[in-house]
């Protein structure tokens, strides 16, 4: 969705004849805004609007368009046009883009670029697109150990305008090995004939290259890190990862699980303006796979027809008995797997986790219970109808907490994914246990 505002504004922006006059008329808009409304005008105007912006600002734009817009918009702009928006950006916006297209577009791209920025663009994108190497930028301000502050101020500003963040400056050895790191305000702050061996950290945090992002991006929000080192195993400074990638890392990571935790795949969501048929068919395996686990919940009942025969009012509780416990199991799973995601649940405290986590459910399961035991014995006038379907919803809710938190931190001691522990699969799981519970339950209490 984009302002209405905002499109009008550019809409009016174009009417502007004189090239200057339109540069000047969208400079008093944000780069993100512009993108947003890209799609409410035409490919001429778009071609337009990225051919009179300053190239660092129409870089900016194309980073924010959806991947399908930009080929046929860097067409347009041609070959000088978008070599120069090429160079504005830094190497891992590049990285991102450039591994995102088609290879012949790609080798073509990459041909429009300096040797230098064409080489440092190959090297990210051998790297694993969900690694520490596949989301860095290799633009940093790195200086050597054995000069004094003085010094480093005067490199500070000769490579600080072509770096991507200065809020750290990295210390490096004759090796391009890491040995410190110094803030930009300490370095400022100290005196002019200071040697900056005597005034870096040396006691930092780094990431290795081949570091998943998702802990790349855990250990920047436990630390607070507006950037974080990427080193090899030589200990060699390759790269920074800064904030605004660890963001995007986030949000990233952040719908995939939702998608898995609904039985969905990434692949939709990347994909919404997908035809019916292929959404379908991204779901589809997910629905079979479930309609089939539902079906041991069936086979439960199968199990107890005889009971069911001669009590044919338990079919009246079977929907609560089942959903509510479902319910309480996926908020509990939703509960971990937050906590697995940020680092706040680790193998330490498992069972402190799933201790509370019971403790939860015995509260729920006590106040819910009681009030379906009332309703079952107020509704069907039988004391001991109220008490199966009360002492049933009250296990449910307790397993269905233990099951909830326990699932998801089983299979991430195992390695896998804790948010493939999915609602629809942990529902399907306690449709059968409370199906199983219900009835031997009423066998027991009500047929002895």
């Amino acid at each position: 969705m984009y302002s209405k505002e905002t499109l009008r504004t550019v809409q009016s922006c174009l009417e502007e004849v004189a090239t200057e006059k339109l540069r000047q008329c969208l400079q008093d808009l944000h780069p993100v805004d512009i993108a947003e409304v890209m799609p409410g005008i035409n490919l001429a105007q778009r071609v337009k609007v990225l051919k009179v912006m300053d190239s660092d600002r129409a870089a900016m734009v194309i980073m924010e368009l959806d991947r399908d817009f930009v080929p046929p918009l860097l067409e347009g702009l041609g070959r000088h046009r978008t070599a120069e928006i090429l160079a504005e950006m830094f190497t891992d916006d590049a990285a991102d883009l450039l591994g995102e297209m088609p290879g012949d577009k790609k080798e073509l791209l990459l041909g429009l670029m300096q040797a230098a920025d064409a080489k440092d663009v190959k090297e990210l994108l051998e790297y694993g697109e969900e690694t520490a190497g596949g989301i860095m930028t290799t633009e940093y301000v790195a200086i050597r150990q054995g000069i004094t502050v003085e010094q480093a101020i005067q490199v500070l500003r000769k490579t600080a305008p072509d770096a991507e963040t200065v809020y750290y400056v990295y210390v490096v050895n004759a090796e391009n090995q890491l040995v410190g790191v110094i803030s930009l305000r300490e370095l400022i702050i100290a005196g002019p004939t200071t040697l900056i061996e005597d005034i870096m950290r040396t006691n930092f945090i780094t990431v290795h290259v081949r570091t998943d992002q998702e802990e790349v991006a855990k250990l920047v929000a436990k630390y607070d890190f507006l950037a974080i080192p990427v080193v090899n195993d030589d200990r060699e400074l390759l790269g920074i990862v800064t904030v605004d990638d660890v963001l995007d890392v986030i949000q990233e990571e952040a719908t995939e699980d939702i998608l898995r935790m609904t039985a969905n795949i990434d692949g939709e969501a990347r994909d919404l303006d997908a035809g019916p048929l292929r959404r379908a068919m991204l779901r589809l395996p997910w629905l079979l796979v479930l309609m089939c686990g539902s079906l041991l919940a069936g086979n439960v009942i199968e199990g107890f027809l005889g009971v069911l025969e001669q009590l044919a009012v338990l079919a009246i509780f079977i929907t609560v008995l089942a959903g509510g416990p479902g319910n309480v199991a996926t908020q509990s799973m939703a509960v971990v797997v937050r906590g697995l995601a940020t680092g706040e649940v680790n193998s330490l405290s498992i069972l402190s986790v799933v201790w509370k986590e019971v403790r939860v459910g015995f509260l729920l399961g006590a106040v819910c219970g009681l009030a379906l035991a009332i309703i079952g014995f107020a509704w069907q006038g039988s004391p001991l109808l109220g008490l199966v379907v009360g002492l049933t919803l009250a296990i449910n809710m307790v397993m269905a907490t233990m099951l909830g938190s326990l699932f998801p931190l089983v299979i991430n001691r195992l390695g896998i994914d804790p948010a493939l522990a999915s609602g629809p699969f942990i529902t399907t799981v306690m449709d059968v246990t409370s199906m199983l519970i219900y009835f031997t339950l009423a066998t027991i209490i009500l047929l002895r």
